[in-house]
């Protein structure tokens, strides 16, 4: 199994983080990717660099305007006086400003808010070009799958919360979405998206709302109690075309390894249903039970079980990684999914 990093992805460092009206140091760091990158290493997998991707492989999943605010918006934000070391947005259009027609500001400070969905999203000198080069690992990794083979992105920053035109929750760009777009671009009729970050992969529903050739299964915890709070709920199912074609299961609070890994074979079940011929997988391993946010308490061998159910389906599969914060387990935790799934 190849493994799709890029040390580029080290540079971005965001420090801003604001949780329950406290400001603290960010949960997002550079120290999540070595930690994932000696598990890789001791596993004896490759790790290689992604080929470049052009900008039409982004724009398959986001927005030009985004696109160019999170390529350009913190040389914006830095020209202007008296402004912080990252983007940081405090306003944002509410319903009722977009039920009277709110539009784009031409300020960055406006665009701050137009495009991120809350603050826990700073953009700093190097965000974009980090976001670029995971985003471009995804890709990779669903090419490798195109051809049969899995493949293992080392995506930081992550992906899952982030739409189409908006940043949130740690997440630029929907890497599960590109690798998803790239499977169906190299002729998969049907892809499927298992997301099992412990946090609901809002981004990535937006995102396929309306697709009936994309399944996106999400196992997450309880999002009346639980970022990203407002979705995630399971009746949830999709729109249009894609009505049925959005499954999610919420799960409460400390659910642990049995109540998770039977809502997990639930959505097996469900892929296996819909007869995909592609699999992305959001790995997320802040369902573990010494994370710092611990949600759904889930032990390291519920990991390797899960990759062991998933596996079981056979498809060939980009496995991206989404959160995960406790550097100190982490990287155990990858290797008892791969592990399990058989990489």
């Amino acid at each position: 199994m190849k493994v799709f990093w890029n040390p580029v992805q080290f540079a971005h460092a965001p420090d801003f983080f604001l949780a329950r009206g406290t400001v603290r140091p960010n949960y997002e760091i550079p120290v999540r990717a070595e930690a994932l990158l000696a598990a890789c290493e001791d596993m004896g997998l490759a790790v290689v660099a992604p080929p470049p991707i052009d900008i039409a492989t982004l724009l398959a999943v986001h927005e030009p305007e985004y696109l160019a605010f999170l390529r350009d918006g913190h040389a914006a934000w830095s020209a202007m006086a008296d402004t912080g070391p990252e983007i940081v947005a405090n306003h944002h259009p509410s319903p009722e400003m977009m039920a009277n027609g709110a539009r784009l500001p031409s300020g960055i400070v406006g665009q701050a808010g137009w495009f991120a969905a809350d603050a826990a999203c700073p953009i700093g000198p190097h965000t974009w070009e980090a976001a670029f080069h995971a985003a471009a690992g995804a890709a990779a990794a669903a090419e490798e799958a195109a051809h049969g083979r899995n493949a293992y992105a080392l995506a930081r920053p992550p992906g899952h919360h982030a739409y189409r035109a908006r940043a949130g929750g740690h997440c630029y760009l929907n890497n599960a979405a590109i690798a998803a777009e790239r499977l169906r671009a190299k002729g998969a009729e049907r892809v499927a998206i298992l997301d099992i970050d412990s946090h609901h992969g809002n981004g990535t529903q937006g995102i396929f709302w309306n697709r009936p050739d994309v399944l996106f299964v999400s196992v997450h915890g309880d999002p009346n109690r639980y970022y990203p709070w407002f979705v995630g709920h399971a009746n949830e199912r999709g729109g249009g075309d894609g009505a049925g074609c959005n499954i999610n299961f919420p799960l409460a609070i400390g659910t642990g390894d049995d109540g998770w890994l039977a809502a997990l074979q639930a959505g097996i079940g469900a892929i296996g249903m819909f007869g995909a011929e592609a699999l992305v997988v959001s790995l997320g391993f802040d369902a573990s039970i010494d994370e710092p946010l611990n949600a759904l308490s889930v032990t390291a061998d519920g990991f390797a079980r899960a990759g062991a159910a998933i596996g079981t389906l056979g498809l060939p599969t980009a496995i991206v990684q989404e959160g995960g914060y406790n550097v100190d387990v982490i990287g155990g935790l990858l290797k008892r999914f791969l592990h399990g799934f058989g990489g």
